[in-house]
């Protein structure tokens, strides 16, 4: 059976450990210059219906790294569910491609894409949600406080698919999790419920950013406006500007907190450029972790760990 890789709730616990362990190894032999050619003759397709700078970098370069290839498939070169159907391309895909990763905007397109594709389908980020990059901040916590578990972890501004991600981690890792929204910008009611009755973790939702950062272990933020909501910027400039992340916030936090943010980061907006450059934040640890943690998904998808 193939498995596939849509939402941080696909793996058990002991699969997010184990993940994070190869990702470790991969990591270490990345830093010495080791060759690693796990993936020596497969290929990636990577579709691409949201550009992204992170996203195609990370996934590109990992699977060179690994010994394969990847091949970048823009809007031009395959339209979701405009061109052709899905299930036609997932089809053809398989048939030329050890993976596919796709980075959409609708989920159920990514849903249908993996469930008529013959190889493992990874999710680079859905308007739902954006499990690759979860990963990868989850692995930059555990490197920085050796621990994730049982720790707070406050996100600040909209309740969207990175929120949903974290969201999902605490439906399998015990943590603390704060999501501080404007009111009208929550998470999805289905995510959180769910989440909650996994019955490991502690999920807070709450308007008021100053009450939530109390003793918070990790902040983390992302912009106010995804892609796609662009007609709606300016409104949401207003609404969220109380829920800035600044040195003012950060304080409040307490002296070893940590800082967080996805990228692209919109200085002056939801983070202070003060804040991004502060000893608190790891946010290019993050970033770099994303090749990391994404080369151990493929390496386990594909069933190459090495021995």
């Amino acid at each position: 059976m193939k498995k596939d890789f849509l939402a941080i709730t696909d793996l058990s616990r002991e699969e997010i450990l184990q993940t994070f362990e190869l990702t470790s190894v991969l990591k270490e032999k990345t830093r010495r210059r080791e060759a690693h050619p796990i993936l020596a003759g497969h290929t990636l397709a990577m579709i691409f219906a949201k550009p992204s700078a992170r996203t195609r970098i990370s996934f590109e370069t990992g699977m060179f790294q690994l010994g394969g290839h990847a091949l970048y498939l823009s809007p031009q070169d395959i339209g979701i569910g405009k061109r052709e159907a899905i299930k036609d391309i997932a089809r053809v895909i398989s048939r030329y491609n050890d993976l596919i990763m796709a980075r959409l905007f609708d989920h159920a397109h990514i849903e249908e894409l993996a469930r008529f594709a013959s190889v493992p389908v990874i999710n680079g980020l859905t308007d739902y949600n954006h499990p690759c990059q979860i990963m990868a901040d989850a692995f930059t916590i555990l490197e920085q406080r050796g621990r994730i578990e049982d720790l707070k972890i406050v996100f600040i501004g909209d309740g969207n698919n990175v929120a949903h991600s974290w969201i999902n981690f605490a439906a399998r890792i015990p943590i603390h999790l704060v999501i501080c929204t404007p009111p009208g910008y929550e998470p999805d009611e289905k995510t959180v419920q769910r989440a909650r009755e996994a019955g490991l973790s502690r999920i807070e939702l709450t308007h008021d950013p100053r009450e939530a950062v109390q003793q918070a272990d990790v902040l983390y933020t992302d912009v106010w406006a995804s892609m796609g909501q662009e007609q709606e910027a300016e409104q949401r400039k207003k609404i969220f500007q109380p829920y800035q992340l600044n040195m003012a916030l950060v304080k409040l936090a307490g002296p070893d907190v940590l800082v967080m943010h996805c990228l692209p980061a919109h200085r002056g907006e939801e983070i202070t450029d003060e804040v991004m450059e502060s000893e608190h934040a790891i946010v290019f640890d993050e970033a770099e972790n994303r090749l990391h943690v994404q080369k151990a998904i493929m390496v386990k998808l594909l069933g190459k760990e090495p021995h």
